[in-house]
């Protein structure tokens, strides 16, 4: 039987229209349970990162000072700093960057712009969804047999480059997904009347898409970094050295690392050496709240430029 009109819709096989009750009471009353729930949820979460951040400034704060950024570890927890951690950080932050940047974008961008609905593409991509879930840890395995082992006569070992190395897997698939999804908000409209003016792809891509969309891409990939950087598991499973008393001087130097000297500190059963681990996660914190505001920074900047 076919109907026309309003009174055509059947909400549900074998209910007549006249019995559907909407019951909008109900409704509203899950609604504002759902939105209960939701406040006691992000209330609690920011109660206990206020509590722990309390906590860590009260024992770290007192131990912060000139010397403990430029004294190297020292199994007299009064005379251990970071200098070597810190430095080993900012090692690991360039080269990450340096490999990672590069080869994510220029991927995201194949992907995005110039990919054909091929296997291969779909085959890449499933990778690439599938990679970003994968624990970090398996990451550290994998940057042990191939940076480590295989690669050992360019990397020389357990060094700073297989760190860097195998972080820059790390975050990979972050940056590649933050670069297609910048792309993708980019309207095809741009696109049509480059080309229809006579550019090529490439040129519209390079000339309009791309500055439209770095300001996204910059955030993505600041805010992977600020994951590798946080990262710990990778670098135990690589060999860094949780006792390191200099400074990198190479791409093939030993290297320690902050949550590496945190992890090392926290597992003593000195209190002193926790007030030491407290201080240097206030360092870690500085960091990627530095690296935060830069990517807010640059985000801004270029979306002023447009």
């Amino acid at each position: 039987m076919t109907a026309t009109g309003p009174k055509a819709f059947i909400p549900d096989e074998g209910i007549a229209p006249d019995e559907f009750e909407p019951n909008l009471v109900g409704r509203y009353k899950l609604d504002k349970v759902f939105a209960y729930a939701s406040w006691a949820a992000t209330i609690i979460g920011l109660v206990v990162l206020a509590f722990l951040l309390i906590s860590t400034f009260a024992d770290g704060l007192p131990r912060l000072g000139s010397s403990f950024l430029t004294s190297f570890p020292s199994r007299n927890a009064g005379r251990a700093g970071i200098a070597s951690a810190l430095a080993g950080t900012v090692w690991l932050l360039l080269i990450t960057a340096a490999f990672a940047f590069p080869i994510g974008v220029g991927t995201g961008i194949y992907l995005q712009e110039f990919a054909t609905d091929s296997w291969f593409a779909k085959m890449v991509e499933v990778n690439i969804s599938n990679l970003a879930a994968v624990p970090s840890i398996i990451y550290g395995l994998l940057g042990l047999m191939v940076f480590v082992r295989i690669l050992e006569p360019i990397t020389g070992g357990r060094s700073v480059l297989a760190g860097g190395l195998t972080l820059a897997l790390l975050i990979l698939p972050v940056i590649i997904v933050a670069t297609r999804e910048t792309l993708k908000a980019i309207p095809d409209s741009l696109r049509i009347a480059g080309m229809a003016l006579g550019s090529t792809r490439w040129q519209v891509v390079r000339d309009h898409v791309l500055p439209l969309a770095l300001p996204g891409i910059l955030t993505g990939t600041i805010l992977g970094l600020s994951r590798a950087i946080g990262e710990t598991a990778p670098l135990i499973v690589i060999g860094a050295q949780t006792f390191v008393p200099f400074l990198p001087t190479g791409l093939r130097s030993s290297f320690s690392a902050l949550p590496i000297q945190i992890f090392n500190w926290t597992s003593r059963p000195q209190e002193a050496f926790h007030a030491n681990a407290a201080a240097a996660s206030i360092v870690l914190l500085v960091v990627l709240v530095s690296m935060n505001a830069v990517a807010i920074y640059l985000r801004n900047r270029f979306q002023q430029n447009r």
